[in-house]
């Protein structure tokens, strides 16, 4: 049996499957005829081991409660291992249906309401939520945008640590949406900081598989001995193979103390059994997906290639932040003058597109707008052309 779904420059129609990126327009606001790359999925098949596994286990014909063996770990445990350098053990392992479960999950685990909890804005903006929905205060250590790039102020950090007595932080790495890749060097200062003050770290590695060349994903855990007494690590495959609606969230913990809190709540929401396909898809897709895995990198890095020229040759006011991992781009319209709401006029309405406005990330991300490359090239360059139309008629 070989890969069979690598053409991705296939042209999908995922409209009428109930998916929420293309068939919730006007339900979300928007007009019916957006093209929508906000949202991330990718408009790619997954892959055809993944396909293949789930259609062998839809035949069997019985889908009762489902729970993990030996092989899911040891599929999980090598690509780990090959993939991030990070070797992990299975009583580190608790699953949940999705990261964002995982990060509300945290913040009933390890604070209490009107603790404050540090996140990097601007960033995905669930991380705000499940801190505020849980009764929490959000407390912003801004990242700064130097010449292009973001950077932490690490001098902040330890000033918000100390002065609102933090009991949680939550890392997005890589990030999302600013597309850093987060150094050793950056990663040991903050382990060593949260350490010092006696913080918990959620680090949300769902991104951890896509990299772009001359940079290394380096997972928290990987730091040094000491984090791990403090780190939550959420890892998952849906990002990585594109099967978000099959619920499947591997998450690492070392710590006996902080796997027992972490797994009090999720039996407090109510979750025990794992949906059957998460599983089948995970372990099909560590098992024999790297092929697909790589060529999906490849395709997407090319689609950055073509983003970088034609933001450079053609959309005059807006810049690249050059990003270093995800398949998810955040722009910069500072330089055409417009408010937030000028902003998204000339996006929705008159380009027609479906973008994350980049205010949603915080208050940092006014005047961004963040754009999935995880799509054919066809569907990309349609919707740099209606930008470049755009930005033509608004002149």
């Amino acid at each position: 049996m070989s890969e069979r779904n690598l053409n991705f420059d296939e042209v999908v129609d995922r409209r009428e499957t109930d998916s929420l990126k293309w068939d919730f327009a006007l339900r979300r606001g928007k007009p019916e005829d957006v093209l929508p790359l906000w949202v991330a999925d990718m408009d790619f098949k997954t892959s055809s081991y993944v396909q293949d596994a789930i259609e062998e286990r839809t035949r069997h014909g019985i889908f009762g409660y489902t729970e993990t063996r030996e092989d899911y770990f040891e599929a999980l445990a090598d690509w780990m291992k090959t993939r991030h350098d990070l070797e992990i053990k299975p009583e580190w392992i608790l699953k949940t249906p999705g990261v964002v479960f995982a990060l509300a999950a945290a913040v009933k685990a390890y604070t209490k309401e009107g603790d404050h909890v540090l996140i990097q804005q601007p960033v995905y903006y669930p991380l705000t939520e499940v801190v505020r929905d849980n009764g929490r205060i959000v407390v912003s250590s801004d990242l700064v945008l130097e010449n292009g790039h973001y950077v932490i102020d690490f001098d902040d950090f330890e000033r918000k640590l100390r002065e609102y007595n933090v009991k949680l932080f939550m890392l997005c790495s890589p990030h999302n949406p600013v597309g850093r890749v987060w150094t050793r060097e950056e990663l040991e200062r903050i382990a060593d900081l949260c350490i010092r003050y006696g913080v918990v770290v959620v680090s949300d590695e769902i991104h951890e598989d896509f990299i772009y060349p001359g940079h290394k994903h380096v997972p928290l855990l990987s730091v040094n001995e000491r984090i791990r007494e403090y780190c939550v690590t959420c890892t998952s495959p849906s990002k990585t193979f594109n099967f978000a609606g099959l619920q499947i969230a591997n998450i690492l913990i070392p710590n006996q103390s902080l796997r027992r809190q972490f797994r009090k709540q999720i039996q407090a929401a109510g979750y025990s059994q794992l949906n059957t396909f998460g599983v089948v898809a995970c372990k099909a897709a560590y098992e024999h997906g790297a092929e697909w895995h790589e060529a999906v990198c490849r395709y997407i890095y090319e689609n950055l290639k073509f983003l970088r020229s034609f933001v450079k040759d053609h959309l005059p006011g807006v810049e690249l932040i050059e990003p270093e991992g995800t398949y998810l781009v955040w722009l910069d319209f500072r330089g055409l003058g417009l408010c937030d709401g000028e902003l998204e006029d000339l996006i929705v309405h008159k380009a027609k597109l479906w973008l994350d406005d980049g205010a949603i990330f915080g208050k940092t991300g006014s005047g961004f707008q963040r754009i999935n490359l995880a799509t054919n090239r066809a569907t990309l360059e349609e919707a740099l052309l209606r930008i470049r139309r755009s930005l033509e008629e608004n002149t």
